[in-house]
């Protein structure tokens, strides 16, 4: 029986006062913007209904980041529905920690050090890129091995996951997905929604199938 290939869909949650000004938010736990939250309550339906291009009944999982930005993304875009997604609040789909430049722009890192570049150096008393990579790596790992071969290969459980989480955690996954370093997320402008899936119709060959079509 022939089935549709799986996706994985990642989503950054929508607007925050420091992602307004620039500031690197990690661990800090802020809310979205009286605006950010209207830009997705106006959007949802058209994302996340019946036959759009996030259909809740092909979702076999939604891994929510515990930051209250991410949380209140995920319900604004789903509470328009009877009931909830399969989901779990997970750290392992956290942003980026920042460690000592959290709450800092990279302008003001610059003055400083003028050659720091995220993917390339480590942020005092934060996560280096192979750390990041490494829980990237381990969540890829469980959608390919967990749920996508499940169902493309046996028939088991539904097509679609979701993340709803961060921004450089999300330029992170795309390049790991891509099986490149980390450094290619330096090349990623994300807005909102990227769709990782797969070339060909099989599981060896993952591919970026779409990025940026909505901004939420």
């Amino acid at each position: 029986m022939s089935r549709p290939i799986p996706r994985l869909f990642a989503i950054r949650h929508g607007e925050t006062e420091w992602s307004l000004n620039g500031r690197h938010t990690g661990r800090t736990d802020i809310p979205l913007t009286p605006h950010g939250k209207e830009i997705i309550r106006s959007r949802a339906i058209r994302v996340t209904s019946e036959s759009k291009l996030i259909d809740p009944k092909n979702l076999a999982l939604v891994y929510v980041s515990p930051r209250q930005r991410a949380l209140e993304t995920f319900h604004l875009l789903f509470d328009h529905l009877k009931c909830l997604p399969p989901h779990t609040i997970t750290e392992d789909v956290k942003e980026w920690d920042y460690g000592e430049y959290e709450g800092v722009t990279s302008s003001d890192i610059h003055n400083d050090r003028p050659e720091w570049e995220i993917f390339l150096y480590r942020c005092p008393g934060g996560e280096s890129p192979d750390d990041i990579t490494k829980r990237v790596d381990s969540i890829i790992t469980k959608v390919v091995q967990e749920i996508h071969r499940k169902f493309y290969e046996e028939g088991i459980g539904a097509r679609d996951v979701l993340i709803v989480g961060h921004s450089h955690f999300t330029r992170v996954l795309i390049a790991r997905w891509l099986e490149a370093p980390v450094i290619l997320g330096t090349f990623v402008h994300l807005l909102n929604v990227a769709i990782l899936s797969y070339n060909h119709k099989t599981l060896k060959e993952p591919c970026l199938d779409g990025l940026n079509l909505y901004a939420i």
